[in-house]
């Protein structure tokens, strides 16, 4: 099962509200990155954010396998500039926890690279509410036994006001959504997808984390897609939900949600 590189095509591979998934599914070598994106976009990201690469001393071996598999000379940061997607290096420490060694990450969702480098994937994830008590330690497992050459991925989606790819919003969500009604959510309210992948370095051993960014107005995706989002953001679970943001848009994006059922509907 191939997991495409559209928003039309990830979101219904992503979570669908309920418990938290890893949701992986095998990938092939060609499936692993897109192959197709603007790369004068990703250089001038990097350019601009000079902060987005960082890499800890024990992960610098571990760049310059990236880049090398991608074909490029150097390390994670010449690697990143290279494709679409964003390059995270996992190591296990001492007790085997995985740790964030590395990154060059240039369209983040809401996060920024400092503040989790160094930390083990419970950390790394402490803002996802119910991840230490429902995925935390089956990730764990995977990570541990993964074996070298297999690419996984897997896709989740957010509900955003920007189809820009890096989105760090600053603005307080009651001013961020305030513009968006029933009527206009087509064109302003944006589903932001992460396709992610895991794919273990046979040298070093380290996992190398990929994130491909994609985003989309509610406008031109299916009609099926913008209800199994309206669908998911009404079943989210109160701590998820604040922290997506979702009270300042929800209303609307089910009222629009509605509307597009209603026309297909009539269309049929």
């Amino acid at each position: 099962m191939s997991l495409g590189f559209s928003v039309e095509a990830l979101v219904p591979r992503a979570r669908g509200g309920g418990a938290l998934r890893m949701g992986l599914v095998r990938l092939t070598d060609d499936e692993w990155l897109q192959p197709d994106f603007d790369r004068e976009a990703r250089v001038a990201a990097f350019d601009c954010w000079p902060e987005s690469v960082v890499v800890l001393p024990e992960g610098e071996a571990a760049g310059r396998e990236a880049a090398a598999l991608v074909g490029v000379a150097g390390g994670l940061g010449e690697a990143a500039r290279s494709v679409w997607e964003d390059l995270c290096v996992l190591m296990p420490a001492s007790d085997g926890r995985y740790r964030l060694v590395g990154g060059a990450v240039a369209f983040p969702t809401d996060w920024r690279l400092a503040d989790k480098l160094g930390r083990e994937l419970t950390q790394v994830h402490a803002p996802i509410h119910g991840y230490a008590e429902q995925l935390a330690s089956g990730v764990d497992h995977f990570m541990a036994t993964m074996p070298a050459g297999a690419i996984f991925g897997r896709a989740n989606w957010f509900v955003v006001a920007s189809g820009e790819p890096r989105w760090m919003p600053e603005d307080d969500p009651a001013d961020r959504f305030a513009h968006v009604t029933p009527d206009n959510a087509g064109q302003t309210l944006f589903v932001r997808c992460e396709r992610q992948t895991l794919r273990r370095l046979p040298e070093t051993g380290a996992v190398l984390f990929t994130i491909g960014i994609g985003a989309a107005p509610l406008d031109e995706l299916s009609s099926g897609v913008v209800a199994r989002v309206a669908n998911a953001v009404a079943a989210i679970g109160a701590g998820e939900h604040e922290r997506r943001a979702a009270p300042h848009y929800a209303v609307a994006l089910a009222a629009y949600a509605a509307r597009r059922a209603t026309e297909t509907e009539i269309a049929a």
